[in-house]
């Protein structure tokens, strides 16, 4: 299927770019500029993100992303992630302490105090972002460790900071620490000069759009377009998914094609071939194979070829058509219904 680009966001996007003009024209004094956006998991923040980043002018002189841990959260997942991509040689801060902020295995035993290694925190970040105008992008907050958490609250409220600080998170309702995670959303948008995005689905007209971009030599007929909508319920995310499979078929193979029953729970009630789920894709289908031999999120990244947050996304889904609770009962049902891993362990 040919690369599709980003549909829906153009609004968003502008607000980014305009976020982006006021921490280059920044006055002294001023804190961060804060962005914060929120939405359903597959709904394309991450997709917004990178569109902005490739948008922005002048360029940032730096871009600090990170993310929490899939498994086992640590403290200072976000500033751990970032510091991997980085030179730390120089950076103004004691051994031990990097050793701790970088979480290395070979960190020593002895811990700072928490209001101490947070300062330290802030510092790092300063230091790499030096004179800037720079760029930090925090994903998954929703899925963040407390200290992350702080230290993001710090860093969109810190003075002399020339950055655009980014934050993308799943409502708060659906976090690891749900109150943790609405006390930080909640704190970052007071920020003075803070904005907030909310990503909704895409309406039946944007899914349209979409299916021109893949179907560019043909007109794409209403009945197909409200037929995939309803199937995708417009995630951008499931979206894709759906077309780069079933949409191989052509239009006729979109419109043909059965809507997909919810299953129950612990037993899909549209189950096709060997009791697989009807609706499942065909990664779904490998990463719920990967699930019953006992591989982590990273394992099947790795195994698979994808990121770990597309691993993350599909064991979503997973859990939610076979009625499993936990990527432990998915596993189960795996086996129960006979699937071996993509290596062709039994």
């Amino acid at each position: 299927m040919m690369p599709v680009s980003m549909v829906g966001r153009a609004g968003e996007l502008a607000e980014l770019v305009r976020a982006w003009s006021a921490v280059v024209d920044r006055r002294p004094g001023r804190a961060a500029r804060t962005v914060v956006v929120t939405g359903a998991g597959g709904v394309g923040k991450s997709l917004l993100i990178a569109s902005a980043l490739d948008a922005l002018i002048p360029r940032p002189s730096a871009v600090l992303s990170g993310s929490a841990r899939v498994h086992s959260p640590a403290p200072y997942d976000w500033l751990a992630a970032v510091l991997t991509g980085c030179d730390t040689r120089n950076l103004p801060l004691p051994a031990d302490a990097l050793a701790w902020l970088a979480q290395h295995p070979n960190a020593p035993r002895e811990r700072y105090a928490p209001d101490a290694l947070l300062r330290l925190a802030v510092r790092t970040v300063r230091a790499l972002v030096g004179a800037g105008p720079a760029v930090l992008v925090v994903e998954d907050l929703h899925a963040l460790d407390p200290a992350s958490l702080n230290l993001v609250g710090e860093l969109a409220a810190a003075p002399e900071l020339p950055v655009l600080l980014i934050a993308a998170s799943r409502p708060a309702a659906s976090a690891v620490s749900p109150e943790l995670t609405r006390r930080t959303l909640a704190r970052l948008c007071g920020v003075a000069g803070a904005v907030r995005q909310h990503l909704d689905e895409l309406t039946r007209t944007e899914v349209a759009e979409v299916l021109a971009q893949v179907y560019p030599d043909q007109k794409v007929p209403a009945t197909v377009t409200a037929a995939v909508w309803q199937r995708t319920g417009g995630n951008p995310y499931r979206l894709i998914e759906y077309l780069a499979t079933d949409g191989r078929r052509g239009l006729a193979g979109l419109a043909d094609r059965p809507a997909p029953a919810r299953p129950a729970p612990r037993r899909p009630v549209n189950a096709g071939p060997a009791g697989v789920p009807a609706e499942l894709t065909g990664r779904e289908i490998e990463v719920l194979g990967c699930l019953a031999a006992g591989m982590s999120n990273k394992q099947v990244a790795r195994s698979l070829g994808i990121s770990i947050r597309t691993v993350t996304v599909h064991v979503s889904n997973l859990l939610r058509k076979t009625g499993s609770a936990s990527r432990t009962e998915a596993a189960l049902w795996a086996l129960e219904h006979q699937f071996n891993d993509p290596a062709g362990r039994p």
